[in-house]
This record gives structure tokens, sequence and C-alpha cells, in this order.
């Protein structure tokens, strides 16, 4: 149970981070919104992206592994399209650099705190 907290305050400290360095992500309601968005990530990409990982693994190999980024760009529009009130992503690239940005993050974030394990 500890280490999945730890997981979701590492999402949720690095998409705060992303909305602010990236002027077109807007996240409303402030902690609440910022807890509630990375929630909503954090299962998108436990449940759908797996799925969706493996649907696509043939273009994930031709790419290598570039493919991956635009995977990551669908669940976080994903996200957007269930809390259209908390999550706004302006533009096309907007959610490709934010999804860029929040896997960055979350992985230095991963390497700096300790899960628990």
């Amino acid at each position: 149970m500890r280490s999945l907290l730890i997981r979701w305050g590492i999402i949720a400290l690095a998409v705060w981070i992303t909305s602010l360095i990236l002027p077109g992500m807007t996240i409303q309601e402030g902690v609440v919104g910022v807890l509630l968005v990375s929630l909503v990530f954090g299962l998108v990409n436990a449940v759908i992206k797996p799925i969706v990982k493996l649907l696509t693994c043939p273009l994930v190999i031709l790419t290598l592994g570039l493919f991956t980024l635009v995977i990551n760009m669908l669940m976080l529009l994903l996200v957007e399209f269930f809390l259209p009130n908390y999550l706004q992503l302006e533009g096309f690239f907007t959610p490709f650099i934010a999804a860029l940005l929040i896997s960055i993050v979350s992985a230095v974030l991963d390497m700096l705190l300790p899960d628990g394990k």
C-alpha cells in the first residue's frame, strides 16, 4: 500500500511540474485537480496502456520504441477525455510534449525517491 501511495505521489508531482513548465497544459482545482488527474492517469496507464502496447507491438518494434511516445500521448488525451473539467490540453504537440515531460520527470523521481521495495 505504501509503495502505491509513493507511486501516486510521484505521478502527481510529475503532472504538476509538467503543468508548470508547459503553457498549453492547464489543471483546474489546484491540488485536488492534480491528485485526481494523476490518479486517473495512473489507472489508465495500469489498465488500458498494456492492452494498447500489446496491440501495437509491431509498430513499437518497427519504430524502435518511438511509437511508445504516441501511446503515452494517447493515454494523456484519454485522461483529458475522462476529466474535461480538470485537465485541458491545447493543440496537438502539447499532449505529446506533456507525455514526454511526465515520463522524464517520473523516471527521475523514481530514481531519487524510494519505492518501498
